[in-house]
């Protein structure tokens, strides 16, 4: 972990990033999972959640580092509470990943019920309201930490 605050800033960054394609990852298992239905190869599928949950365990453990050595080393309290922010809104994010995965496997095996389309289209709903929150935050972030340069 970076040292100076402008690196500090960059690894925050970086992490957002790696955030965003373990994301990625993750949607792109999930499909191959449904493409083994309706038998579903779940050990497979389950190694995939393991990992990608490791995966955002170790960037939310950096993550809450920087939070911390941002407000007390740098003395930059609103860049921390951004990221508690930002934190609690990718949790949010994570939980409606797994009810919009789990609603477009019900959706999958009971093509004949109209409510799972509904489901799906609200939960997407949900999560580009969250995505929009997640936006103002980083933009936030940025504006306040750009300030002192």
């Amino acid at each position: 972990v970076p040292t100076d605050f402008k690196g500090l800033i960059q690894r925050f960054y970086h992490l957002q990033s790696e955030r965003v394609e373990t994301y990625r990852l993750f949607e792109e298992g999930h499909e191959a999972y449904l493409r083994t239905g309706p038998q579903y190869d779940f050990d497979h599928y389950r190694q995939l959640v393991h990992e990608i949950t490791q995966a955002f365990c170790g960037i939310s453990k950096e993550v809450l580092e920087i939070k911390g050595r941002l407000h007390h080393e740098f003395d930059r309290p609103d860049l921390s509470e951004h990221i508690e922010k930002l934190q609690s809104k990718e949790k949010q994010k994570l939980e409606l990943t797994a009810k919009l995965q789990l609603a477009r496997q019900r959706a999958q095996d009971h093509p004949e019920d109209e409510g799972c389309q509904e489901k799906i289209q609200e939960i997407k709903h949900e999560i580009i309201k969250n995505k929009e929150a997640l936006s103002e935050i980083m933009q936030d972030f940025k504006y306040d930490s750009e300030e002192c340069d």
